[in-house]
């Protein structure tokens, strides 16, 4: 709704000032960086409060992209679930210190870079007793799903508040299918750790169930079918191929 709000005062005529804005990097470094080249003035004039200068026309320019926070963020849970080393590049640390100070809580080992991240997995996860969503910069809504996965593996029970959307559990059904013990009451799911997850077929129901789904099974013992991956696709461009170069037997079937 911020962004589009932003894009729609872009073209409005006269000063808009909005308020209460999300503050997302790809909102308040990404897209506000874009629009500054392009021509736009606007200006953060408060941590939520964003004031913009309508324009006719935008300049024609050249932009990189920032990394996805949510990518980069998955791939490091599925380092620190299977005790592996991965060097991620192309994001900035800074956006995600969150998630990685809890991966470096349940016991991996992280240095960070300017465009770089060195992530080693640990040989026993710890738990972590009280986790909850929240709004930017806590903890991400989007990498809950990933997170359980991680805990079901840690060495004792884990708590996770959901706070941000309604119905977000639905990943806990399939997970189960593969051996994990998790309770479920209202927006809080107590996750027994010590799980060893075995292959199922199972079915994704959102995206980022999607990916949890895949990671406990990139751990599982013996094989695991994931049906439904248009899910996935929305958010992961080609990960097996992905996977498939840090070593993961995995494979489209359909």
């Amino acid at each position: 709704a911020t962004e589009n709000a932003i894009l729609a005062a872009c073209f409005a005529k006269g000063k808009t000032i909005l308020e209460n804005c999300a503050i997302e990097p790809e909102i308040k470094k990404d897209l506000t960086n874009f629009l500054k080249k392009a021509g736009v003035p606007i200006k953060w004039t408060g941590k939520r409060t964003v004031k913009i200068y309508g324009v006719k026309k935008l300049n024609s320019i050249s932009y990189s992209v920032m990394g996805d926070r949510i990518e980069c963020g998955t791939f490091c849970v599925a380092a620190a679930m299977s005790g592996g080393n991965l060097k991620i590049n192309g994001f900035d640390p800074k956006l995600i210190n969150t998630e990685l100070s809890l991966l470096k809580k349940i016991g991996s080992k992280i240095k960070s870079y300017k465009n770089e991240i060195h992530i080693t997995g640990p040989k026993k996860i710890k738990n972590i007793k009280f986790l909850q969503t929240k709004e930017y910069d806590g903890f991400p809504t989007d990498l809950q799903a990933q997170f359980m996965t991680l805990l079901c593996k840690a060495e004792g029970r884990s708590i996770i508040h959901e706070n941000i959307f309604e119905n977000r559990f639905m990943h806990v059904a399939e997970l189960r299918r593969l051996g994990a013990k998790i309770i479920i009451k209202k927006n809080k799911a107590i996750i027994e750790g010590k799980t060893k997850f075995e292959g199922a077929e199972l079915m994704s129901s959102d995206l980022r169930a999607s990916v949890a789904l895949v990671l406990a099974a990139i751990v599982a013992q013996g094989t695991s079918v994931i049906n439904r991956i248009y899910h996935l696709d929305r958010g992961y461009e080609n990960l097996e191929k992905k996977l498939n170069k840090i070593g993961v037997n995995i494979k489209r079937i359909s």
